[in-house]
């Protein structure tokens, strides 16, 4: 995947090529020749051998798994070549007809590049903004253009919608949420919370097995995926006495200040505005200050802040889980200013 591609579509620069089910089959089957021929190029060649013979794991017995050990295999022989002369010729047609199955690969995956577009404008919510999930459908689209089989009788354009899908509800489960679920959950609890909407718009009562079986799947499922996220009241009795107190009754005023932590967060701000500044290149600063809004309080997304640098969504992302991991491992601060910061750099990690 090449992000100056990405970034070219971003802009409009790009054109995609709108392919008919026929025209989608012969590229797939022009894909297949050309990683065959790369194939064929190296097999023999000790380096490749020992990649493609090696007993695969469970991720590396699909299709795409096999494709991965395949352009392993040929930079390893592009690799060898460099000492061996009599594998040059081999390494240079198997380096070639991989070229021609990426450039391919790549045309056949932005054929569906409204795919991306249709879905993000469904999916964009406060977690993650259209555009985002734009470079997130992208993704999908390269993935499905990887698995794509022409003989299955289906077009790649209803293929790839699953992956894009998919790819973008991920991205939003990991951006969204502090505990990672499945992204089959994920859509089922969507699917769940649809079904309501459904039921409640034509005033029909509904039970939750109801909504399992509008959903497919069964009741215990259901209202295991209901009960994620739910909250509690404050005015819900918490004790079984003779009378019984709201929850709002145990919980202290989180509001009232408190001197000693006040005191102690201000110097621990202190230290890290130090850090900032000691530990931090002008790079990482200005990542950290445009994300963060702290300057002027408006937070910015991956996209935005890479454009104003002229850098990738996933450069802009790096440079931000550098600098606050290195905040977090070398600034020395404590307390709830240094578990601000470490969770600030696992969003980081997990966007």
């Amino acid at each position: 995947m090449s992000l100056s591609q990405l970034r070219s579509f971003d802009s409009g620069d790009g054109v995609s090529e709108r392919l008919t089910a026929e025209e989608e089959k012969a590229m797939a089957r022009k894909i297949r020749r050309a990683e065959q021929i790369a194939r064929e190029a190296v097999a023999g060649i000790k380096d490749a051998d020992d990649i493609l013979m090696r007993r695969p794991d469970r991720a590396e017995r699909t299709r795409a798994g096999a494709v991965d050990r395949l352009e392993e295999a040929v930079k390893a022989v592009q690799k060898a070549a460099r000492k061996d002369k009599e594998i040059r010729e081999y390494a240079t047609t198997a380096s070639q007809a991989w070229n021609d199955a990426e450039n391919l690969r790549w045309r056949l995956a932005m054929s569906g590049r409204r795919i991306a577009h249709g879905e993000a404008r469904k999916l964009a919510g406060p977690f993650m903004d259209e555009e985002d999930l734009v470079q997130e459908g992208y993704i999908g689209l390269l993935r499905a253009a990887k698995r794509f089989d022409p003989d299955r009788g289906i077009r790649f354009s209803t293929y790839a919608r699953w992956w894009v899908r998919a790819q973008m509800t991920r991205a939003i489960d990991h951006t969204g949420r502090p505990v990672r679920l499945p992204g089959c959950a994920v859509e089922q609890t969507r699917n769940l919370r649809k079904a309501m909407k459904r039921f409640e718009s034509v005033g029909v009562e509904y039970t939750v097995a109801d909504l399992a079986d509008e959903v497919g799947i069964d009741k215990e499922r259901a209202e295991l995926l209901l009960s994620q996220g739910n909250t509690i009241s404050l005015e819900q009795p918490v004790d079984d006495g003779p009378r019984p107190r709201p929850l709002d009754r145990f919980l202290s005023d989180e509001e009232a200040p408190q001197p000693d932590l006040e005191a102690i967060n201000q110097q621990e701000l202190t230290r890290m505005d130090d850090a900032f500044h000691a530990l931090l290149t002008e790079r990482q600063r200005f990542v950290l200050t445009r994300r963060y809004g702290l300057e002027d309080g408006e937070f910015r997304t991956l996209s935005e802040v890479g454009k104003e640098m002229g850098l990738s969504r996933e450069r802009v992302r790096q440079i931000e889980r550098e600098a606050l991991t290195r905040l977090r491992d070398q600034s020395g601060i404590r307390g709830p200013v240094a578990a601000m910061v470490a969770r600030a750099a696992a969003a980081g990690a997990r966007a």
